[in-house]
């Protein structure tokens, strides 16, 4: 680039984006006189999905804005909640975020989920036309503009991403509600209905059943109920929602 030079800092959460050498302080940088900030940001390695309010010189722009020389811009991270309009919440995960996706069912939470690698262009497509919330750690995937609407997965550990989806985002909870196989909706089921479904010792031991509506499958508070209980109660206890 060679045009007006721009003096930017970023807020700490967005540091793991932008080279070590950005990272403190205000960094200098050249820009090209016709690219708006929102193309000067993204080309700093910080996805727009993760970029929140734009100040420059202490008043907000939006990201269309051209900088000028000398400009002093701040760029701030999304702030929380977010809220995404014109939809209802609901939220779509790549093939690398299958755990998390059953952990937000299992809340209750709509996340369809693409359990192969059906490629980067047609998951911001579906993103779009089910206008679904991407959830990646792809930063390129990110930067498609046909996604509805994206956010980045900053942890790889599964406990971490969960709370940083339910703190960001702040969805209603309704827990045991959905299918954690295929996202669809829950209901009671008799046991006569559902016995051809069940092993024998589960016919034994257990009465209460729910079933899938949309694939049949079938559940029951078995050995591992304890554990996802306690994944439910804990969120619920930091982020609110109703108990099923």
């Amino acid at each position: 680039m060679n045009g007006p030079e721009i003096h930017l800092t970023f807020d700490s959460e967005l540091h793991v984006f932008v080279p070590a050498g950005r990272r403190g302080g205000r960094t200098a940088v050249t820009t090209d006189g016709s690219s708006t900030l929102g193309h000067v940001v993204e080309s700093l390695g910080v996805p727009l999905t993760e970029a929140g309010q734009l100040l420059v010189d202490g008043s907000p722009v939006d990201r269309s804005h051209i900088p000028s020389a000398g400009e002093s811009v701040e760029v701030r991270a999304v702030a929380r909640p977010q809220r995404v309009p014109g939809a209802p919440l609901r939220f779509l995960l790549d093939v690398h975020l299958g755990t998390l996706a059953r952990r937000l069912r299992l809340l209750g939470v709509d996340a369809a989920y693409e359990s192969e690698d059906i490629g980067d262009p047609a998951l911001a497509a579906l993103s779009a036309k089910e206008r679904r919330v991407m959830l990646s750690r792809d930063r390129g995937l990110l930067r498609r503009r046909e996604i509805w609407a994206g956010a980045y997965i900053y942890s790889d550990r599964t406990d971490d991403q969960l709370r940083d989806v339910l703190g960001r985002f702040a969805p209603v909870l309704a827990p045991w509600t959905r299918c954690t196989a295929c996202n669809g909706p829950l209901g009671a089921a008799d046991k006569d209905s559902v016995e051809g479904l069940l092993e024998q010792g589960t016919q034994r031991t257990y009465d209460v059943f729910a079933q899938c509506t949309a694939c049949g499958r079938v559940y029951w508070r078995g050995a591992h109920h304890a554990r996802l209980a306690a994944i439910v109660d804990e969120a619920l206890r930091e982020f609110g929602g109703a108990a099923a």
